[in-house]
């Protein structure tokens, strides 16, 4: 299988609370609620090299194939907008 990459859209938040450790997450060939169940439970990295952070993937978001990873340890601000690697 070919590898694929990510990229961390948002934290999951509320009004008035976010969570460090879940992120959203985007892959670029997933495109509906059914491809992206197919990721569920795949272990993700960031960074790419030196993967510090490792999560899990827990759950589809919405309708457009987003997921949602749960962290061991809290994802920093400046990891927004940044590729992840599904292990």
């Amino acid at each position: 299988m070919e590898e694929l990459r990510g990229v961390i859209v948002s934290y999951r938040r509320g009004p008035k609370t976010q969570k460090p450790k879940e992120c959203l997450l985007m892959f670029p060939n997933v495109k509906s609620p059914s491809e992206a169940s197919n990721l569920l439970g795949r272990k993700v990295a960031w960074p790419v090299k030196e993967r510090k952070c490792i999560g899990k993937i827990v759950d589809v978001h919405g309708n457009k194939g987003l997921v949602r990873a749960r962290f061991r340890k809290g994802v920093p601000g400046k990891a927004l907008g940044t590729e992840v690697e599904l292990l």
